[in-house]
């Protein structure tokens, strides 16, 4: 007669484990094991010597409580896995943003004025009592129609960029719901990218080599604010933005053995940078003399002054462009791959976590290219 098989035992993936403390008294968690990954879990019960009736009682107790989380954890896991929402966290959307934007403030992000507004979208558009849980692909493809054509704040069509910002941040605050495993995954995710708003070609204006030497000639309207200018021919050739430039300080140049660098924290991203200078830079720097390391480089009084004085410097020097500060930077990164150096490079220069926010620079500058080879057709025509 052949051997009956004993059914094998299913490991459970939550067990109860205990730690034994110096008092005698039993600390218990959970030991939860999900494809091949360990994780613990302290319950914060405690199971006491048993000298009588009463302690007995009192651990069986705290065993009923533990072994009733440990069962909705084992719930929690089983049902996510083949797809069922958790709902033992009910939480509103609209809390969630509430709370989503206190977080971005409390990390110093500056878009709190944007998920003001995209919450106020999503009071037009869904209930006040819409649960997190319940945000699926279907929401989210009606939430992108509403922004193209419900909800108008200003009586006016609204550029695509803008747009894009307010499906950004219902985007950046379902990822965090998912971090807090408060949400499975983003239903965002599950939409084809022809259905979303899709982002504009950005438009980087920038000046050429001969532009830049036409600034270099022309005096600055107000001598005073020289300052002003030294500091954007200076960005011209390390591209640090506005901000790092009015905190620029003394320590932050370093010369090792008759070689310049800059070395920063930029203000926009907290990232350190470190930027060879070359003597095109060092040109536009004003002589330290007696100021001190914690002294600042450049003497801008107020942002205020910077965009209008530039826009009557470059009218004076004969450019025909729209002058902002920024532009330095966007000509610095059009100098450089232009010169030769590559988009890794130049996006380390630039201090870019990611090199595809370099790549419209490299768009730029293959859009010369062609426009170089095109002058053969008016020859040739």
């Amino acid at each position: 007669m052949a051997r009956i098989k004993k059914p094998a035992k299913v490991k459970e993936p939550v067990r109860i484990r205990m730690r034994t403390l110096t008092d005698g008294s039993k600390s218990l968690y959970l030991d939860i094991y999900r494809h091949g990954k360990r994780t613990y879990e302290p319950l914060k019960l405690y199971l006491i010597p048993e000298r009588t009736a009463a302690d007995r009682k009192q651990n069986a107790t705290t065993m009923l409580a533990a072994n009733k989380v440990k069962s909705q954890r084992i719930i929690e896991l089983t049902t996510g896995e083949v797809g069922i929402k958790n709902t033992h966290k009910k939480v509103y959307l609209l809390d969630w943003m509430n709370t989503y934007m206190e977080a971005q403030e409390k990390r110093g992000k500056k878009d709190a004025r944007q998920i003001k507004t995209t919450i106020n979208i999503l009071k037009a558009y869904t209930s006040e009592r819409m649960l997190l849980n319940n945000v699926d692909k279907e929401f989210c493809l009606g939430y992108l129609r509403s922004l193209q054509t419900d909800y108008n704040p200003c009586d006016r069509k609204l550029s695509n960029f803008t747009l894009r910002n307010y499906y950004r941040v219902l985007n950046c605050a379902l990822n965090a719901a998912v971090r807090e495993d408060l949400l499975r995954d983003n239903p965002f995710n599950k939409i084809d990218k022809r259905d979303k708003i899709r982002e504009p070609e950005s438009k980087r204006e920038y000046l050429t080599i001969d532009e830049v030497k036409l600034l270099m000639n022309t005096p600055y309207p107000n001598e005073r604010l020289i300052d002003i200018k030294n500091a954007y021919l200076f960005s011209c050739f390390c591209g640090l933005r506005i901000s790092d430039i009015m905190e620029l300080r003394w320590r932050n140049i370093v010369c090792d053995r008759g070689a310049y660098s800059l070395e920063i924290v930029m203000k926009k991203t907290k990232d350190p940078i470190y930027i060879p200078l070359s003597e095109q830079a060092l040109k536009w720097m004003p002589d330290q003399n007696d100021k001190t390391e914690d002294d600042k480089v450049f003497y801008i009084p107020s942002v205020n002054y910077v965009n209008p004085g530039l826009a009557q410097w470059a009218e004076k020097a004969g450019v025909k462009k729209h002058v902002t500060f920024h532009t330095a930077r966007h000509t610095f990164a059009t100098m450089m791959l232009t010169l030769g150096a590559d988009l890794y490079t130049v996006s380390k220069l630039l201090g870019h976590s990611d090199v595809k926010v370099t790549q419209v620079y490299a768009k730029i500058v293959n859009q010369k290219k062609n426009d170089a080879v095109n002058l053969v057709n008016s020859v040739f025509n």
